[in-house]
C-alpha cells in the first residue's frame, strides 16, 4: 500500500465535469490528480455525446444520398456499410479521448487509472487496475463519478438482445427490427439513427409525449414527422414483461392506453434514463449527505464534509455534459479562493441531436400559463425561411415565450435543421437580460436559419414581415 500526500485537488472521474475541472484547477496553480477507471473523457466522450453524434452524422449523410435527386443530383444504389459506420464512430471517440490525454500532460495533471473511493480525513483510496491499492491525500476532493443507464425490472439487460446505450453504439450488425423503450434525448437520437440506417423502429414511452421535457408543440411536431417516416410510436405505454422466445426474438408485453399488445423484435434498447453513480465511492464512510439519490451540495458544490465537493450527474440539476463542465469550473474557482458567479439552472440549454434537431431553454408556453404569467408567443416556421427552403430542410419552427409586461425572454423552443447551434443566441440574450424587442431590432443576416429568431420575436409583437 502506497501513500502519497502532495495534491491540492484529487478528482474522481474524468468525464466532462472532472477533466474540465482538472484543467481549470491546474490553470489556477493547483497540483492536480485525476482518477479514472476506464478511458479519459468518461461516458460522454467515449460512450455518449461524441460517438452518438458521429453515428447521427453518418445517418444524415445517408439520408441526403437517398434524396439526392431532390437537389438535382443522381446517385444510384447508395448502401450502408454498418460496420464502417460503427468503426468511424469509435475512431472519433478514441481520437477525442487521446485529445484529453494530451490536455492532461499539457497541464501537468497526474492521471491515475483505477477505482477511487473517498475516505475520512481528505484521503482517497485508489484500487489501481493492476490490483494495487494507493492511499492519496489532498487539500480538496472533487467527486465527478457521473451516471449510468437506468435498468427497468421488466427489461433485464443481457447486453445481446436487450441492450443499453453502450451496446447500441457497437452492435456487430444492423438489426431488422428494434424497440426503443424511452423517448428522451437518448432514445430519440438512436431512433433516428437506426431507422435511417434501415431498421424498423418502434418507440415505447411511459409518459404522454415523447421528449416530455420539451414544449408540447415541439414534441408533437417531432412525433408526426417520425410517424410519417415510418416509425411506430406508443406513448402512455409501458413494458410489462419481456422474454426471449424460441425464435430468439425478444417478446414484449406492452400496456398501451387501449389494449395490452405483444411485440416481437430482434433487439430492445432500454433508454429509460440515467442514474447517478453514488454507490461504493465512500459516501457512507465519510458521512456525506445524499438526497433523492444525489449528493447534497451547496451553490459552490461543497458537500457537508469540509474539503469534499461533488458535481455533474451525481448532484441535483440537469444531467448534461455542459452543466457538469460549468459546475466543475465553479467548484475549483471557489476552492482557489475566488467567488465565482453561481450557475443559473434556469438558463441551461437542452439539445436533442436527432433530425430535425431540437433545442430549448427556459420555460414552456404551458408552464408560463400555469404560472399565471401574461405572455406573448412568437412563432416562425422554417417553411417561410428562404435559407431553410433552399437547403431542403423546411420542417420545424422557432418559438419564443416573452413576458408581456417586461419583455423578458422566458423561453425558447426550436425544432429544425441545425437549431442546436442557434440556441446559443438566446442563452446569451437571457444572460444579458435582453428583451424580445431588442432581439427584434437586432439585424440578423439574410438568408440564414438564425433570422427565424428575429422573425419569431417580430411575430410576438405583431410585426412579422414574412408570414
Amino acid at each position: 500500500m502506497d501513500t502519497s500526500n502532495n495534491f491540492d485537488l484529487i478528482i474522481i472521474g474524468s468525464g466532462p465535469g472532472g477533466y474540465v475541472a482538472a484543467i481549470r484547477a491546474a490553470q489556477l496553480g493547483m497540483n492536480v490528480a485525476i482518477i479514472e477507471k476506464e478511458s479519459l473523457g468518461g461516458v460522454c466522450l467515449n460512450w455518449g455525446c461524441i460517438p452518438t453524434k458521429a453515428l447521427l452524422k453518418s445517418a444524415q449523410v445517408f439520408e441526403y444520398l437517398q434524396h439526392a435527386d431532390a437537389y438535382g443530383i443522381a446517385i444510384k444504389n447508395a448502401q450502408v456499410d454498418f460496420n464502417a459506420v460503427i468503426k468511424r464512430s469509435r475512431n472519433v471517440a478514441d481520437g477525442m479521448s487521446k485529445g484529453v490525454q494530451f490536455l492532461m500532460k499539457k497541464n501537468k495533471i497526474e492521471v491515475i487509472y483505477g477505482y477511487g473511493k473517498v475516505l475520512p480525513g481528505k484521503r482517497v483510496e485508489v484500487t489501481l487496475n493492476d490490483g494495487e491499492i494507493k492511499i492519496l491525500k489532498s487539500k480538496n476532493i472533487l467527486l465527478a463519478t457521473g451516471g449510468r443507464a437506468k435498468h427497468l425490472l421488466s427489461l433485464p439487460i443481457d447486453g445481446k438482445k436487450i441492450i443499453d446505450y453502450k451496446q447500441a453504439l457497437v452492435l456487430p450488425q444492423l438489426p431488422k427490427k428494434m424497440v426503443i423503450v424511452g423517448a428522451g434525448a437518448i432514445g430519440m437520437e438512436f431512433a433516428y439513427f437506426y431507422h435511417t440506417m434501415g431498421c424498423q423502429v418502434t418507440i415505447v414511452e411511459f409518459l404522454e409525449n415523447i421528449l416530455q421535457q420539451e414544449d408540447v408543440e415541439v414534441s408533437k411536431t417531432l412525433e408526426k414527422l417520425y410517424v410519417k417516416k415510418g416509425m411506430q410510436i406508443l406513448t402512455s405505454s409501458r413494458v410489462l414483461s419481456s422474454k426471449i422466445n424460441e425464435q430468439n426474438q425478444v417478446q414484449l408485453l406492452i400496456n398501451t392506453p387501449k389494449v395490452e399488445t405483444i411485440i416481437e423484435t430482434e433487439i430492445v434498447l432500454s433508454a429509460a434514463g440515467v442514474v447517478a453513480n453514488i454507490e461504493n465511492i465512500g459516501l457512507e464512510l465519510c458521512g456525506i449527505q445524499t438526497e433523492n439519490g444525489k449528493v447534497k451540495v451547496d451553490a459552490y458544490y461543497r458537500t457537508n464534509v469540509e474539503g469534499v465537493f461533488a458535481i455533474g450527474d451525481i448532484v441535483k440539476g440537469q444531467a448534461l455534459a455542459h452543466v457538469a463542465s460549468a459546475e466543475g469550473i465553479i467548484a475549483v474557482e471557489f476552492m482557489a479562493g475566488h467567488r465565482p458567479q453561481t450557475l443559473d439552472y434556469n438558463n441551461i440549454p437542452g439539445c436533442t441531436y436527432c433530425s430535425p434537431e431540437i433545442a430549448s431553454v427556459g420555460i414552456t408556453e404551458q408552464k408560463a400559463k400555469e404560472n399565471g404569467t401574461e405572455i406573448l408567443v412568437g412563432k416562425f416556421p422554417f417553411s417561410a425561411s428562404g435559407k431553410a427552403k433552399a437547403a431542403g430542410k423546411a420542417d420545424g419552427f422557432v418559438k419564443l415565450i416573452i413576458d408581456k409586461k417586461y419583455g423578458e425572454i422566458l423561453g425558447a423552443h426550436f425544432i429544425g435543421e441545425n437549431v442546436t447551434e442557434m440556441i446559443a443566441e438566446i442563452i446569451v440574450a437571457r444572460k444579458l437580460e435582453t428583451t424580445g424587442k431588442e432581439i427584434l431590432k437586432s439585424v440578423h443576416p439574410h438568408p440564414t436559419m438564425s433570422e427565424a429568431i428575429m422573425e419569431a420575436a417580430a411575430a410576438a409583437y405583431g410585426e412579422v414581415i414574412h408570414l
